[in-house]
């Protein structure tokens, strides 16, 4: 049972909102409260099934994820289809709550403006405009509350992006979320897993060879510090949205507190906010996909991770996922799972990160039905 004090914290945090779902199919239309565990367990897209879950496990959740199933286009005979986003915040909400806000709207507005009957307007480039435009949007709002509230400047978000639209998968990553596919492998009868992303880390040695031939001046670009690779020493990520004051040298200052602050100015921006992005076509063999930030990673391997949604059935499988990976961190510190379900908030901290999964599990009869018309989903959830 939650109790009233803790029901007033989650409220503000878990905001879904569903129009015109099927709700016959199991699931609830408005999620479900776990003491700090927010879940729904079923819902339909449009090609499968779906189930999302967020655990919270710093002082504020930071993590917003997003679901929407239906037009994809601001033009009415555009194409229907499926948008996943993780948006994994750090130093704050604000960024992922903005990117919730405004990055769908920009893709819908940039492919109906893009749109022809031959192309159906979605492509990688109209992904990218919309990042960069949602970038552009946060930096403008920084810059009008900088005298009032300096530290957004520090506030900034992973932003992991999945389109399913007309039998093509997009997937758009800034940051250090994953998503991994679940293929089937006939002549084995497996699924295997398949990374479909590339984590933008400095703890990745390609990641720091981009960025030091990004700044070929600059021999503090990247910097080992307490046995981890950070840019500047300050950030683990390369590239994200928001973070101001590592994008725009006029963030970089007072009042802003100073262990952001850099001793010397900046030329350029130290991250970048252009996502790398892959399309490819969907196979009756790829079974679901599974969208998560970086917190359930640092717990469960990729075919981990796909055994689980592969044995397991599919109702409350993102949940399951979630527990999954707080059962890793126990073992590793010692404890026993049904020691962490009574932790408190401040235990709970120790557990590094807010965790965030979406599972999309996808039937092959509606993937090439690209006429097909579901219902318009929409749900929003993450912190306050």
């Amino acid at each position: 049972m939650v109790s009233a004090s803790l029901m007033r914290i989650v409220s503000p945090c878990w905001r879904p909102s569903v129009e015109g779902e099927n709700s016959s199919r199991g699931g609830d239309a408005n999620g479900r409260v776990d003491g700090l565990l927010w879940y729904k367990d079923s819902g339909q897209h449009v090609t499968g099934e779906f189930s999302m879950a967020v655990i919270q496990a710093n002082n504020l959740l930071e993590d917003h994820s997003q679901l929407e199933s239906g037009p994809m286009s601001s033009v009415e005979s555009g194409p229907h289809g499926t948008f996943v986003g993780i948006y994994d915040g750090h130093g704050g909400p604000e960024a992922a709550k903005f990117i919730t806000e405004h990055l769908f709207g920009h893709i819908k507005t940039i492919n109906g403006a893009e749109f022809t009957s031959e192309n159906h307007g979605m492509s990688a480039d109209v992904i990218n405009k919309a990042f960069l435009a949602t970038e552009e949007d946060f930096l403008t709002l920084v810059k009008k509350q900088w005298l009032s509230k300096p530290q957004i400047a520090s506030v900034g978000a992973c932003c992991l992006v999945g389109i399913i639209c007309s039998g093509l998968l997009y997937i758009a990553n800034a940051g250090d979320s994953r998503v991994v596919l679940g293929r089937l492998e006939k002549a084995f009868k497996e699924v295997k897993a398949v990374q479909l992303s590339s984590e933008h880390n400095a703890s990745v040695e390609s990641v720091r060879e981009e960025l030091r031939s990004l700044h070929p001046d600059d021999p503090q670009i990247v910097v080992l510090k307490h046995k981890v690779w950070r840019v500047k020493g300050i950030i683990q990520i390369s590239r994200s949205i928001g973070d101001a004051y590592l994008k725009k040298a006029e963030f970089n200052k007072e009042p802003l507190l100073p262990k952001f602050r850099l001793p010397e100015p900046f030329q350029k921006p130290i991250l970048q906010a252009e996502p790398a992005i892959l399309v490819q076509k969907l196979h009756p063999e790829d079974q679901f996909l599974i969208f998560a930030s970086d917190g359930l990673w640092e717990h469960l391997s990729n075919q981990e991770a796909v055994n689980v949604v592969n044995t397991c059935p599919r109702n409350g499988i993102a949940r399951r996922l979630v527990k999954a990976a707080l059962r890793e961190a126990a073992k590793k510190r010692e404890m026993r799972y049904s020691d962490l379900k009574k932790i408190d908030r401040g235990v709970r901290r120790h557990f590094h990160d807010d965790i965030t999964v979406v599972v999309l599990f996808l039937d092959s009869h509606l993937i090439s039905r690209s006429y097909w018309r579901g219902p318009m989903v929409s749900i929003r959830g993450g912190g306050g």
